[in-house]
């Protein structure tokens, strides 16, 4: 009963935002200052309304606004990419900071192979700013079967990543 009376008033309002429209010319579409002005109170610039998510444009941290601005440390996701590339990537995602390789075998061990994940975790250079998971497989059987790794091995390819990104801080600030 309580749901019904809901609806009966909300019917009314949306009738009344139903009703209140206006005529849309085709210059509005093809003008390029119109579109701007619309798109502006789309996305929230102009001191519009917001109808997509939530405008970050103004809060990021010490990043500019131009298009294609890394989510994550730049020397930490190349350092990232330097440590890794050893091994075959299977994607990267540079805004979420995530690289995955592909299975990788060592030539002096064929029978295991080794994959690693890498999470840039911000936007600082900082020892905590990146995570390094490993999995590793043997071959039993002709079948490919989940090893434990050790715990050491991210931690070192983590230290490793910061070094290769403190040298890559150092050669920027050189230049």
């Amino acid at each position: 009963m309580r749901h019904i009376r809901l609806a009966a008033l909300a019917l009314p309002v949306l009738l009344i935002a139903c009703g209140q429209t206006r005529e849309v010319g085709n210059d509005e579409y093809y003008d390029d200052s119109q579109r701007a002005r619309v798109r502006g109170r789309l996305s929230g610039n102009q001191d519009g309304l917001l109808i997509l998510g939530t405008d970050r444009s103004r809060n990021r941290e010490g990043a500019g606004d131009a298009a294609g601005t890394l989510g994550v440390n730049a020397y930490l996701w190349r350092a990232s990419l330097d440590t890794l590339s050893f091994m075959p990537l299977s994607s990267a995602d540079p805004f979420g900071g995530v690289i995955i390789t592909d299975w990788y075998s060592p030539p002096a061990a064929p029978g295991e192979r080794f994959r690693a994940t890498a999470y840039i975790l911000g936007r600082q250079l900082r020892s905590d700013g990146v995570r390094v998971s490993v999995f590793r497989q043997e071959l039993r059987n002709g079948a490919w079967v989940d090893v434990p790794v050790a715990a050491a091995t991210g931690t070192e390819l983590e230290d490793k990543v910061l070094a290769r990104a403190r040298e890559l801080r150092s050669q920027s600030a050189s230049l």
